[in-house]
């Protein structure tokens, strides 16, 4: 268990240097409800709550990590036809807008869809996976799936047949690549990514 939490704390060191040495500039929450409103909402909610389970919430989350994402879009580094679309109509300053007003709203609370996955998807979440080297998801997302700010996202109360999509993207590694969350994901079988898809969903 120390060790995999001992290689857990060092991915998140890692993976999370680049947004924390990232300075953000503030955005207009005002401004970004405008851009929300006329944009965004049709897929992600008003208020950042989508409510189908393709489409992620975008509540809660930092200004930090929030922009990071939307300039992998528009950069193409991060690979989703309808989000690239979007975001390249997005100027620097709407971008900032829109992540200031998402990270302003709450999450709803939301509960697993399939109550038999919780044993295993908990066990995952906190513990991991010794035999296979999967390093607890708490190390990086927290406890009640709150994540690290401007480092980790927010994980509690998500889609979890969004989390489970992130997971299979992190695994093939086409649509996202980060290394951590590849070589973690790599190392899961099906049953695990959906056991704790299931259990973050639940979270908050």
């Amino acid at each position: 268990m120390k060790r995999m939490m001992l290689l857990a704390m060092a991915a998140a060191t890692l993976a999370g240097s680049a947004l924390a040495n990232q300075p953000v500039s503030k955005g207009d929450p005002v401004k970004g409800k405008q851009i929300v409103d006329t944009v965004c909402a049709a897929c992600h909610g008003a208020d950042g709550n989508s409510v189908a389970s393709a489409n992620p919430t975008r509540r809660g989350n930092t200004e930090a990590y929030l922009l990071t994402q939307l300039k992998n879009f528009k950069a193409g580094t991060r690979n989703n036809p309808t989000m690239m679309g979007m975001a390249a109509t997005l100027s620097d300053a709407d971008m900032l807008n829109v992540t200031a007003y998402f990270s302003q709203q709450k999450p709803k609370a939301r509960e697993a869809s399939d109550k038999t996955q919780m044993p295993l998807g908990k066990k995952i979440y906190q513990a991991g996976n010794s035999y296979t080297h999967v390093p607890a998801c708490m190390a990086c997302h927290g406890p009640a799936g709150k994540g690290i700010p401007d480092q980790f996202p927010r994980l509690g109360s998500q889609h979890a047949a969004y989390i489970a999509k992130q997971l299979n993207d992190f695994k093939v590694g086409t649509a996202r690549k980060n290394p951590t969350m590849s070589d973690i994901a790599s190392r899961m079988s099906d049953a695990e990514m959906k056991a704790v898809a299931e259990y973050i969903s639940g979270l908050r």
